[in-house]
Parts: structure tokens; sequence; C-alpha cells
């Protein structure tokens, strides 16, 4: 139960916090609404309490189109959680440059709602759980995969449990790197969704859940099994029509022998692999598509004072001749 507006502590204007949150993918081929990955691909949100109304200062990918009111996604979430711990604000400031793409299956919309509940539980100066901040992630998301990758970090499988929604942290060998192929178009994720069936066949079920439970095995100990280990036959074919140049990319990349999938519900393209095995990818050539190599990311945190500040985040190669991964980015090398 939400405590009683009238009372609610009011936060002082000039609290403030920077919180940094990942860029992620999910499914990952096999776990459909269930495995989430978090990438060594961060974005800074800055947001402080102000004495009235928002003010919004948002540069960056989709910038143009966001909202500068309370239905911001990060504000929206921020207000969630200040309420939840019984805490209002008499008013908010949000900056940040938008790096992660929206509309490209790389958790944009995670990564804000993410960073709202985080920044709320620390103007609040509450001590929460990972699974306060899941809980109310997924009731405004919708899905637990993406979200659960940016509370926790690395790989991640979410699951509906007894009391709501659970995550089990995977293992993972340390050698394992990800490639990705991100269109200059997005797709809505409502879009990619419509286009899956009610019903798939049992033969499909079972074989990608065979394949699913090989994928928790690839990534914690044989990278060599990823390839066969992100086949999948529940969503990718299906939304293959809303995204026929990313598909099409997918199965080039599969025809060479790499792990490639849709990342999310696309249109971007994830590759798994041992690092050494991905730098074979450094003269692939995509038109239409920019190219990042990452490593895997760690969860949503909170900057110290000291450490805040301007940093440089921008990694997105120009699409208009195709991509070629010639090395690794400067926030997104390998490890």
């Amino acid at each position: 139960m939400r405590p009683d507006p009238s009372d609610q502590q009011t936060l002082s204007p000039g609290k403030s916090v920077t919180v940094e949150v990942p860029a992620t993918s999910a499914n990952l081929g096999p776990g459909f609404d269930c495995f989430g990955l978090a990438l060594d691909w961060r974005e800074r949100v800055n947001l402080a309490v102000i004495e009235e109304g928002y003010q919004i200062e948002v540069s960056g990918e989709g910038a143009v189109e966001l909202p500068r009111d309370e239905s911001h996604l990060i504000i929206r979430s921020v207000l969630v959680g200040l309420a939840d711990l019984g805490v209002r604000a008499p008013g908010l400031w949000l900056g940040c440059r938008n790096t992660i793409p929206h509309g490209r299956g790389l958790g944009s919309s995670s990564a804000a709602i993410v960073a709202g509940l985080v920044a709320a539980a620390e103007l609040a100066q509450a001590q929460v759980t990972p699974d306060w901040l899941l809980g109310h992630a997924n009731a405004i998301e919708g899905h637990p995969d993406n979200v659960a990758a940016a509370v926790y970090g690395g790989f991640v499988l979410a699951y509906e449990g007894r009391t709501g929604v659970g995550v089990a942290q995977g293992h993972v060998d340390p050698s394992i790197g990800a490639a990705l192929f991100i269109p200059e178009t997005s797709l809505a994720t409502e879009a990619a969704r419509s286009l899956l069936p009610e019903t798939v066949p049992h033969v499909d079920a079972a074989a990608n859940s065979g394949r699913a439970a090989l994928m928790v095995h690839a990534m914690a100990y044989e990278p060599e099994l990823l390839y066969e280990a992100t086949h999948d036959w529940l969503h990718q074919g299906y939304r293959g029509a809303a995204m026929p140049r990313s598909y099409e990319l997918m199965k080039s990349l599969r025809g060479q022998g790499f792990a490639a999938m849709i990342s999310g519900a696309g249109p971007s393209v994830l590759v798994l692999g041992r690092q050494a095995d991905l730098a074979l990818l450094q003269d692939q050539q995509a038109t239409g598509f920019s190219a990042r190599l990452s490593g895997l990311g760690s969860a949503a945190s909170i900057l110290e004072p000291e450490v805040r500040g301007v940093r440089d985040h921008t990694v997105m190669e120009s699409p208009d001749a195709g991509a070629s991964l010639k090395g690794p980015t400067r926030s997104g090398q390998l490890r």
C-alpha cells in the first residue's frame, strides 16, 4: 500500500543524483521474454530536485521526439519510485545525452525506467533491494528481460515465480564478447510483438526449450556451442517480414558460422562469441548498419559526487556507406 499523500516527505530543492545504466539485449535467440544481457555501453542520467515544475534537457538519440514534461519515461519512473517510498519532489530537473538508439532492440526504455527508479531511491535516501527495482521496472515496462539485465548486470534469466517476477544470474565465460549491428531505422516493440502467433507447433516449442537450456551451458562453460544454442523457433522467423534487412544480415552471419540473432524485438543484430572469434568480423560490411564491439556490462549504478562530470559516450559510426568492425570503440571495448 502506498503512503497517504498527506504523510509524504517533501524533498528539498538542491538534492541531486547521477546514475549510469547499461544498454541491454534480450531474448538472445531462444530465450524469449526470459534471457537478458547487459552490455558494456552505459548511459548517464542526471537528476535534481528543483522548486517546482519539470525542466528537461535532453540531447542525442531520440531527443526531438521525447516529451519535456512529466510523461518523459525517466521522470515518470522517478515519480513512481518516490510515491512508493512515501516521498514527493516539488519539481525535477533532468539532464542527459542519450546514446542508446530508440526502437532498435537495445533496451533504451528499460535503461530510462531503471535509471529513474535508481535515482528515486537515492533522492529519497532509501535502501531498496534489486527485487524492489525489478518489480517496479517490470510493472512499467511490461516484460522483465531487459529491465532485469539493467538491474542485475551480466546475463540474467527472468521468470514469473509464485510471488512475482524473479531473476537468476547466469555465469558467463570471461572470453565471451558481443558485436552489434545497428540499423538506421527503428521498429516499435509493439509492432514486432503483433506479428507473433498465439500458438506454435509443439515440435518447435520442444526444440526451443532444448536450445534455451543449451544456451545457459554455452554462456557459462562452452562458448563454442553458442551457434547451436542460439537457434530459435518462437519469434525471429515470424518477425522477419518487419525487418527484412536485419533478418537477412542475421542469416548471412549465421551462414558464416557466427552466433547471430535479433537483439530483443529488433531490428539490431547481436552476435555472441569468443572475443578472438568476433575479431574476424572486423572486415564485415553491412550497408545501412553501424557497428560496435562490446563486452558484457554491469548493473545500473550511482556515481559518487567526486567522479561526476561530462564524459563523451558517443560511439556510433556513420551508417551511410555500411559498417565495418575495424576495432573496439572507446566505451565498447572488449574485455
